[in-house]
């Protein structure tokens, strides 16, 4: 009866080791190299880049770089740049309710340096040279065993390079489920482009490290339907047609290309931004689907790009770990909106 009882009892409650932590903290934040991608292309942009450049060798496993032309980052600010909740764009709580960038955790870069070999070159406009450091577990780290910790000044062009290496190169499970490199770029690929849409003031290149010809190379200061031509073909560019509404009681508004009623493809292309952010939104999505449902010819499907502006506080941005879905007021009157539009133009386009 004794050895039964202790059996039963429980383990004791124990504090984890920090490393652990932030290896499980960041597992959450980075679950592939995609979407260490996003977060990176979000810092650039937040840089004010008006060029950004990734190159990926093994989908993104082996190496995943970003180069930018922004405004750097400030030498004395490298030994905390990955260190979590480290962020110049948040001070308060309350600043949420407006933030208008896209990062203010301060999570993405140090969850980085805790699943790869990272390392940041950065140079701002005032500096005579560019600096590189080397971190891991969000500290800095030798570029070499027994080396010093301390940023290296080197060449380099204004703005930034950020390269991580051997991505989850330890945590086993999660890279033995990235296997197929192929997949794994075409997701970075598909990240890259429908930030080039939504930004198309601002150069984007993507290719595979060791091929000259890029997948993605969009100009400067194009706009969004030339780059929808690229990434997805002139023909589906040629069938689309531009949409926009205000509710200016609620301060909100959108603007984008939905498919005309005429349009035929086969796979649907659903992109939604809302304040600049790449999100999912279950409802705004089902809504327009079921409208093109009654709409397309059999067997094709709608493709989608809105640009959703609602006021900063009436957005709540921080409800996933990756930022990628977000909750709204008025949420119902605004889907309605969407749809409602989206018909009168589709209708309107037809006759």
């Amino acid at each position: 009866m004794s050895d039964s009882s202790s059996a039963r009892k429980p383990a004791p409650i124990q504090r984890l080791d920090e490393t652990v932590i932030n290896r499980i903290a960041a597992g959450e934040i980075i679950n592939r190299p995609s979407n260490a991608l996003k977060e990176l292309i979000e810092n650039s942009l937040d840089a004010g880049a008006t060029s950004i450049t990734v190159a990926v060798k093994d989908g993104g496993v082996k190496l995943l770089q970003i180069q930018d032309n922004g405004h750097g980052i400030r030498t004395e600010d490298l030994p905390l740049v990955c260190e979590r909740f480290t962020t110049s764009k948040l001070k308060v709580y309350e600043d949420l309710s407006t933030i208008q960038t896209y990062g203010f955790r301060g999570e993405a870069l140090a969850s980085i340096s805790h699943v790869s070999h990272l390392s940041i070159t950065t140079k701002q406009a005032d500096s005579e040279c560019a600096f590189k450091a080397h971190y891991s577990d969000g500290k800095l780290a030798p570029a070499k065993p027994g080396g010093s910790c301390d940023p290296e000044p080197c060449a380099g062009n204004n703005g930034t390079i950020i390269a991580a290496e051997d991505l989850f190169y330890n945590i086993p499970s999660r890279k033995s489920a990235l296997k197929n490199t192929r997949d794994e770029y075409n997701r970075i690929y598909e990240v890259a482009s429908r930030y080039a849409i939504h930004n198309a003031s601002v150069a984007f290149t993507c290719r595979k490290l060791g091929v000259a010809k890029p997948d993605l190379c969009t100009q400067q200061n194009s706009n969004a339907i030339n780059n929808i031509g690229q990434v997805f073909g002139a023909k589906v560019a040629a069938s689309l047609v531009e949409v926009g509404d205000e509710q200016n009681d609620i301060d909100t508004s959108f603007s984008g290309y939905v498919s005309s009623a005429t349009h035929e493809m086969h796979k649907s292309v659903f992109l939604l931004f809302i304040n600049h952010r790449l999100v999912d939104h279950t409802p705004i999505k089902r809504a327009v689907e079921s409208l093109y449902s009654s709409v397309l010819p059999k067997a094709s499907r709608p493709f989608v790009y809105l640009d959703l502006r609602i006021r900063p506080e009436n957005v709540d941005v921080n409800v996933h770990p990756t930022k990628r879905e977000v909750r709204f007021l008025n949420e119902d009157r605004i889907v309605s909106a969407i749809v409602d539009c989206i018909h009168s133009k589709l209708t309107t386009t037809n006759d």
